[in-house]
C-alpha cells in the first residue's frame, strides 16, 4: 500500500498541475456558470462518466435506472445527456476508486466511501457551494446536518437522514430466546452478553448460529452498539482535569477491548471478522451463520428484512436491537465535520454545470419519483390518484441520490416509504442523536494520522483475537503518541471548544 500511495500523491501532483493550467473557478470559452442547462441549440449529447458503488453495468437494475434518468432529463429539463457507468473490480470500493483515479480515470461525478479528503486536498474536487446556492431544488431540501458539514468540507453532496448503523436480528430466533425481554428492557452489556451466550448455546436455527455477532472487516460496526455504554461517547473525551484526551487511547476503550476479547475467546464474535467485506458479513446473516449484524438505519434495514423474509419467511421479519446501556446509551456521536461518505463532482470535468444539474433534477419532485419510487408498475402502482408500493419496492430499490426527510411527490403516497424495522431504526436513531466534537485532521497531521488509526487498527484486532495481552495497553498509547498522537492532542486541546 506504501507504493500505490506513493504513486497516488505523485499522480495527484501532475492532475493538479493540469488543473492550474486548464481549470479555473471563473468559467471560460464553452463554460457556464453554475446550475445553468447545456447551451442552446446543442444536439449531441453531454457524456457524463460516473463512478458509484454497485452501480454498475453488470447491475441490469443500475443500467435501467441511469437510462430512465436520461429520458427524463431530456422530457423534463431539456438536457440530452448520456451517462457511462465505470465499473470497478470487486473488493474494497475505496482502494480500487483510488487505483482508477491513480490510472488517470478521473469521472465527472465521483462517489466517495472514504479517501476523499486527500482528493480534495490536491484540488481534484469542485466547490459544490456556489452551485447549491444557485441550485432551484437542492437549496429546499437540504438538512441542517447536511449544511453545517458542506460550511466546513464543501466538495461531497449526501441528502440522507442521520442514520447510524443499528444492530439486528431476525424475529424467530429473537423470540425464541429466553433472555430477550431483558434485554430489551434494560440492554446493558451484561445483557447482551448472556443473549449472545445464549444464541450460540441454544441454536434456534436447527444447529445455528454458529456465532452471535459480525462486522465488515473491524470492529466499526460493533462500536456503534457498544461505545457509548462504554463512556467512548465522543472522540475527544473530557478528563477531570478538564483537557481532552483521544478515546481510543484512554481506559475505557480499553474497558471495551477487554469485553470483545472475551466475546471472541468465547467464540461469540465471528472469528473471521477481520477479513468479512460487507458482502460476506451480509452472508454469514443471510445463511444463518451469525444471528446480529449491524446495518444503516432505514433503508438498508428494511432492504434486510425484505431479503431475510425471502429465504426465511414471513416469522424471519427483523427485529431492530437496542444500544447497549452503561455509562451512557446511544449509537454514538453524529461527525457534522464532513459528510463520511457521498458524491462528488470532479474539478476537472468540462461538465460542472450540466452534472450539477442532474444533481439539483434529482431533488425536484418529479427527479425524486424515480430516485425515491423507482420504476411505475414495477414498484409501485398509481391506485385512485395515490401511489401504492409493493414488496418489490420495500425489499429492492433505494434511493440512489437524495432521500430527504420529506418527500417532495407530484401524486400523494398511499403507502409509507419505510417498513416496520425501516422506521424504528430512524426512530431509534433520532432518539439517542448526540453531536461529536471532533474536528477535520489539519493537512499537517494527515499522513502522521493515517499512521495513527493503523497502529489502533493493528493493536485493536491483536488485543481481541489475543495476539497481544491487554496489559500491553499502555505500550500502544506510547506507541501512539510518539507516532504524532501527542501533536494532535495538543492541538485538540487548544482548538476544542
Amino acid at each position: 500500500m506504501k507504493k500505490i500511495s506513493l504513486l497516488l500523491i505523485v499522480a495527484m501532483l501532475v492532475m493538479v498541475m493540469s488543473a492550474c493550467t486548464s481549470n479555473s473557478k471563473t468559467p471560460g470559452a464553452g463554460q457556464t456558470e453554475p446550475g445553468t442547462a447545456q447551451p442552446e441549440g446543442s444536439s449531441d449529447p453531454v457524456t457524463l462518466k460516473i463512478v458509484y458503488k454497485d452501480e454498475g453495468t453488470a447491475n441490469p437494475v443500475s443500467v435501467k435506472f441511469f437510462e430512465t434518468l436520461e429520458k427524463s432529463l431530456a422530457e423534463d429539463e431539456g438536457l440530452n445527456v448520456k451517462f457511462e457507468l465505470v465499473d470497478l473490480a470487486q473488493g474494497s470500493y475505496a482502494e480500487n476508486l483510488n487505483l482508477l483515479l491513480l490510472g488517470g480515470t478521473i469521472p465527472d461525478i465521483i462517489y466517495f466511501q472514504g479517501g476523499d479528503q486527500q482528493i480534495a486536498d490536491q484540488g481534484l474536487l469542485e466547490d459544490l457551494t456556489p452551485y447549491i446556492e444557485k441550485s432551484t431544488y437542492i437549496k429546499d431540501i437540504i438538512e441542517p446536518h447536511n449544511q453545517t458539514r458542506m460550511a466546513s468540507y464543501p466538495y461531497l453532496l449526501w441528502i440522507k437522514p442521520l442514520a447510524p448503523k443499528t444492530p439486528v436480528i431476525r424475529a424467530d430466533w429473537f423470540n425464541a430466546m429466553e433472555s430477550s425481554k431483558a434485554l430489551m428492557e434494560n440492554p446493558t452489556v451484561d445483557n447482551y452478553y448472556a443473549f449472545f451466550k445464549e444464541l450460540v448455546e441454544k441454536k434456534p436455527g436447527e444447529g445455528k448460529p454458529s456465532y452471535a455477532l459480525t462486522a465488515a472487516g473491524d470492529i466499526a460496526e460493533i462500536n456503534f452498539i457498544f461505545n457509548t455504554a462504554f463512556g467512548l461517547d465522543t472522540t475527544w473525551l473530557k478528563k477531570e482535569d478538564g483537557t481532552y484526551e483521544y478515546s481510543k487511547v484512554s481506559q475505557k476503550e480499553k474497558e471495551k477491548l477487554t469485553f470483545y476479547n472475551k466475546l471472541y475467546k468465547e467464540g461469540l464474535l465471528d472469528p473471521q471478522f477481520i477479513t468479512k467485506q460487507w458482502d460476506t458479513k451480509e452472508d454469514a446473516f443471510y445463511k444463518g451463520e451469525a444471528a446480529v449484524i449491524t446495518g444503516t438505519a432505514g433503508k438498508i434495514i428494511d432492504l434486510y428484512d425484505g431479503r431475510m423474509q425471502e429465504l426465511g419467511g414471513e416469522d424471519a421479519n427483523l427485529i431492530v436491537l437496542p444500544p447497549a446501556k452503561g455509562e451512557a446509551q446511544g449509537f454514538g456521536a453524529t461527525d457534522v465535520t464532513k459528510e463520511s461518505r457521498g458524491l462528488a463532482i470532479s474539478s476537472q470535468s468540462p461538465h460542472k454545470d450540466v452534472a450539477f444539474k442532474v444533481f439539483d433534477y434529482l431533488a425536484s419532485p418529479k427527479g425524486q419519483m424515480l430516485d425515491r419510487l423507482g420504476f411505475e408498475d414495477e414498484h409501485y402502482k398509481v391506485v385512485d390518484g395515490k401511489i401504492e408500493l409493493n414488496e418489490k419496492y420495500y425489499s429492492e430499490w433505494y434511493a440512489r441520490f437524495w432521500e430527504p426527510t420529506e418527500i417532495q411527490s407530484e401524486t400523494p403516497l398511499k403507502t409509507p416509504l419505510l417498513g416496520e424495522p425501516g422506521t424504528e431504526s430512524l426512530k431509534m436513531a433520532g432518539d439517542f442523536y448526540t453531536e461529536d466534537n471532533n474536528f477535520i485532521i489539519p493537512e499537517q497531521f494527515i499522513a502522521n494520522w493515517d499512521a495513527m488509526n493503523n497502529l489502533y487498527k493493528e493493536y485493536s484486532t491483536d488485543f481481541i483475537t489475543g495476539k497481544k495481552d491487554l496489559s500491553q495497553f499502555d505500550q500502544f498509547v506510547e506507541a501512539w503518541n510518539a507516532a504524532g498522537g501527542a501533536e494532535i492532542t495538543k492541538y485538540a486541546n487548544e482548538n476544542i471548544k
